[in-house]
């Protein structure tokens, strides 16, 4: 079998690895606290579920829009121009089947092989796979700890700019560190983009999935919104993330050719769901916050833990669904010096299941800290508490 060589540049979502590693471990009877995952436990809101079915018997079970249906693109639209200060139509937008294949398109809209594109490292790993897999050159920037949060390390993008650096990928709201800009960064990033004449990709997948305060994309600040593509997806705001549904929303130039490559691909997102999405952005929204408040108390009860284990420090972020400790003082009382092992014998000796900072991408060159990955979006708070009180045992005991 002859399979072509650019899959040998096709990378995974590791976080479905360590997933079968403890379903594995589940299966010989053990208990396992499932914090790997950025699942959502909670189920998709009962109004969503009743729209998509309405639609569903209505008909709606053909071909639609190549870019969507005008209805939820017009819906969408309107809500993001409301969110982000800027005026967007319909013709901004391109309803996709999900959030991930925006990556994967606006590279095949606007990189070129061998262009440069500057990627978040820890990030979601499907960044630099789509990168490589469509023969770019895929450049990694880091974070570093703050007072209160994690912050881009803006050395390290300006550092690697060249002639050759084409695009960006920023994932505000991070994932998996929690980070959020501050204002001062936004301008400053915004700065080098317009400088460099850099087009980017704003992943704006927990835009919505925050306790306090307000998001503020990029494509915000002045003279952004003509280099941005926003990354959407229904996925974390209304607990669909098997409904596989999301958006391009950006420059329409940019929008036209993403939809000519959903001609090509899946020829159009799942008719009926769409209607289903259009009820949560104007139906109820108690449901959304409801899940929030039951998100935050997750996050209250996992990082007050966290924080009281020796060794392990912990910011509390007001974004996503995650925790990424510094477990690094952990690692020494244990006697451990390699973070996958940490990982596996915390696994089999507390039946925590976590991923680590190396399931985002290969350490970088400085790095000295490890850290863990723990998502709370498909765990119960009381579940959080046990599994916790055994991971601070495993360490202190």
């Amino acid at each position: 079998m002859r399979i072509a060589d650019r899959i040998g540049r096709l990378g995974i979502e590791t976080a479905f690895a360590v997933s079968a590693e403890a379903a594995a471990f589940a299966a010989e009877g053990n208990k396992v606290y499932s914090f790997h995952l950025g699942d959502i436990n909670i189920m998709t809101p009962s109004n969503i579920m009743d729209a998509a079915e309405k639609a569903m018997r209505g008909g709606k079970t053909g071909y639609c829009p190549n870019a969507g249906i005008p209805q939820l693109r017009e819906l969408l639209a309107g809500d993001i121009s409301r969110s982000h200060g800027i005026d967007y139509t319909m013709e901004n937008v391109s309803i996709q089947t999900g959030g991930k294949p925006v990556i994967g398109k606006f590279l095949q809209a606007l990189m070129n092989t061998g262009d440069e594109v500057l990627y978040p490292n820890p990030g979601f790993p499907i960044y630099e796979s789509q990168i490589a897999f469509q023969g770019g050159r895929a450049l990694p920037y880091g974070f570093v700890e703050g007072k209160d949060n994690f912050k881009l390390d803006m050395d390290a993008i300006e550092r690697q700019l060249t002639p050759r650096t084409k695009l960006l990928i920023f994932n505000d709201w991070q994932n998996p560190t929690g980070a959020e800009c501050s204002p001062q960064e936004l301008e400053k990033l915004a700065g080098l983009a317009i400088k460099h004449d850099l087009y980017v990709l704003c992943d704006e997948a927990y835009y919505d999935v925050r306790y306090e305060g307000k998001s503020v994309s990029l494509a915000s600040i002045p003279g952004m919104a003509e280099r941005c593509v926003i990354l959407y997806t229904f996925s974390k705001k209304f607990a669909m993330t098997g409904w596989r549904l999301g958006a391009a929303i950006g420059p329409r130039d940019i929008i036209d050719v993403i939809t000519r490559l959903n001609v090509n691909d899946e020829s159009c997102t799942n008719h009926f769901l769409q209607y289903a999405a259009m009820e949560g952005l104007i139906g109820d929204q108690a449901p959304v916050r409801q899940m929030l408040d039951t998100f935050r108390a997750r996050r209250d009860a996992a990082a007050d833990i966290l924080n009281s284990i020796g060794g392990v420090r912990c910011f509390r972020p007001n974004v996503t669904f995650y925790l990424y400790p510094n477990v690094t003082g952990a690692m020494e009382r244990k006697g451990i010096d390699d973070l996958d092992e940490f990982r596996v014998a915390l696994l089999h000796e507390t039946g925590v299941s976590v991923c680590t900072r190396l399931h985002f991408g290969r350490a970088l060159e400085g790095e000295k800290d490890f850290y863990l990955r723990l998502a709370y979006s498909g765990i119960d708070i009381d579940e959080i508490r046990e599994g916790l009180g055994r991971f601070k045992a495993f360490v202190e005991g």
